[in-house]
């Protein structure tokens, strides 16, 4: 057997339901999805971490806010940001 060509067993962190933990890194963007010309789902894609796999997904920001608020909170460089364009919007 060719050992160059092998790759480390990574461990698996298993529940006793047989699921696994996957947390979310970070939101990467966001989006509006229309459900009609009324409904409108705001909608956030977020990457998410296991012990071996990360995979990106959109999901419901209210969702998302509900179960990881700390996703949502700003940086010191948003904000400034964020104060710029609301000051820019004013003149």
């Amino acid at each position: 057997m060719d050992t160059s060509r092998v790759l480390p067993q990574v461990p698996l962190k298993v529940k006793e339901d047989l699921t696994m933990e996957v947390k979310p890194i970070r939101i990467l963007d966001e989006n509006e999805k229309k459900k009609s010309e009324i409904k409108k789902i705001l909608m956030v894609k977020v990457p998410w971490r296991s012990s071996q796999v990360e995979e990106e997904t959109w999901e419901r920001k209210s969702e998302m806010k509900k179960k990881y608020p700390e996703l949502f909170l700003k940086t010191g460089m948003e904000i400034q940001i964020s104060r710029m364009q609301s000051k820019e919007g004013r003149m």
